[in-house]
């Protein structure tokens, strides 16, 4: 199903994925299309978890008062067929749509600017995709068991059950990822944290991409104190951290350059390249309007002395986050806001999202909100990345190669995918990227000056 270029990235021929997103290509889907998967989630383990293949509803029993919140954007057969699963195990549960403002529209370079950097209080105008704290509290009021809300970001702590609901689209929901085996996706995850976690401690990362992307840096012991959301023992599987998240510390060395052409929310744009020293953007060449709004953000925070940092300034390095399901693929009309943007593929494995800012809902957003000063954090994606981690003693250990979760290929991994099926298919991407001059046929730089008019005329 798979040919491989000559620099050993896969050039996808994935057939079920493209007839998958042909025929999805409406808004709606027949309900009974959608209620083996949503039967499937409603009995799988709840893990409070917001990636796919970690999301699951079975606690839920008879008696059980579930609230799911969503927003317009929302096909609304993905949330009516949770409801109906969680309805038959004898639960009774609301369905609240809220207005999240704009009709539906084609993204801009700019969404992602928007949408994430914030000056206020994030209560104040919350990112519609990760939780609005206004439902939340209508959940605790209303004594629900369960809230269903959100679609990525990490969840709060609260005295109900909270699980997310990230299938935003029925050709979200109905792709294999969506029930992966939970057994085999957590050996996936265990085979490449481990390196990262329980080796990589006083060693180094390089991080390269066929993008143009090649970085480095130091896995200072100071990082491995265990109280680093996501950079502990028990990794975030699923959205794996390959590099420690705030507080950074004052001998933080990632230096390079870290390029690509898709965020999670906005247009495509024409190749952005940040240059990083002693784990700090340093300068942003290119991008278009993106880069042009990057580059003003970079000037207004470059006196701030933000208390997760060492030194002054905003656009620290710290989200190195892999992607670990394989059966993820791109949505169709994914210039559309309804489409979910690249945010979805980012799940994918062997994709990396790089994020330069503040982390989510942290101590030092509330501390510059309060303050009104800016905060945030904005994203390129790699999807063609090379990730290696050198161990202190010299012992090289390839977490992603080319683009492929090298985990896929492991035969532990492959002997567990055995017990559910066959494992060439279970292990197989669904969805390669095809970009000119890597995986397809043209330019590299031709397409790097208008990628959305190559992403966006794109029929499979």
């Amino acid at each position: 199903m798979c040919e491989t270029a000559e620099d050993g990235i896969g050039i996808s021929n994935s057939v079920p994925a493209r007839e998958q997103l042909k025929r999805l290509g409406l808004r709606s889907a027949d309900l009974s299309e959608l209620m083996p998967f949503a039967r499937d989630l409603a009995n799988a383990r709840e893990n409070r978890d917001s990636h796919i293949g970690f999301v699951g509803y079975n606690k839920t029993v008879p008696g059980n008062k579930v609230l799911i919140a969503v927003d317009r954007e929302y096909d609304l057969a993905v949330p009516n067929a949770v409801a109906e699963a969680l309805r038959e195990k004898g639960a009774h549960v609301d369905v609240l749509v809220a207005d999240m403002g704009d009709p539906d529209r084609e993204f801009d370079h700019l969404d992602e600017v928007r949408v994430i950097m914030r000056r206020e209080p994030w209560e104040h105008n919350p990112r519609r995709w990760e939780g609005m704290p206004y439902i939340e509290d209508f959940a605790l009021r209303g004594g629900y068991d369960l809230l269903i809300h959100g679609k990525g970001g990490p969840i709060p702590k609260t005295d109900f059950r909270y699980e997310q609901i990230p299938w935003l689209r029925t050709e979200h929901f109905l792709q294999h990822s969506t029930t992966y085996p939970l057994d085999l996706h957590l050996l996936i995850n265990k085979k490449k944290w481990d390196p990262i976690w329980e080796y990589g401690r006083g060693g180094r990362a390089r991080l390269t991409d066929a993008e143009g992307t090649d970085i480095s840096w130091t896995y200072w012991e100071e990082y491995y104190d265990g109280t680093r959301y996501g950079f502990s023992l028990t990794p975030r599987n699923g959205h794996l951290f390959g590099h420690p998240v705030p507080p950074i510390i004052a001998r933080e060395d990632a230096a390079g350059v870290v390029a690509g052409t898709t965020s999670h929310f906005s247009r495509a744009f024409p190749q952005v390249r940040v240059e990083l020293e002693g784990g700090q953007i340093v300068n942003i060449i290119g991008g278009a309007d993106y880069g042009d709004a990057w580059r003003d953000l970079l000037e207004e925070s470059q006196q701030t002395q933000y208390p997760c940092f060492p030194r002054p300034g905003l656009f620290y390095l710290w989200e190195v986050a892999i992607g670990t399901n394989p059966k993820i693929f791109r949505p169709s009309h994914i210039e559309r806001h309804s489409s979910g943007g690249f945010e979805w593929e980012r799940r994918r494995s062997g994709v990396i999202h790089m994020g330069f800012g503040t982390l989510w809902r942290s101590a030092e957003e509330k501390w510059a909100g309060e303050r009104g000063i800016l905060y945030g954090h904005l994203h390129i994606h790699l999807l063609f990345p090379t990730l290696t981690v050198t161990t202190r003693s010299g012992k090289d250990y390839t977490i992603i190669r080319n683009g492929r979760l090298t985990a896929l290929d492991d035969p532990e991994v492959r002997k567990l995918a055995e017990k559910h099926g066959d494992p060439n298919e279970l292990l197989r991407e669904d969805w390669i990227p095809q970009i000119p001059g890597i995986t397809s046929a043209g330019s590299y730089d031709e397409y790097a000056k208008n990628p959305g008019a190559w992403i966006y005329n794109q029929k499979s």
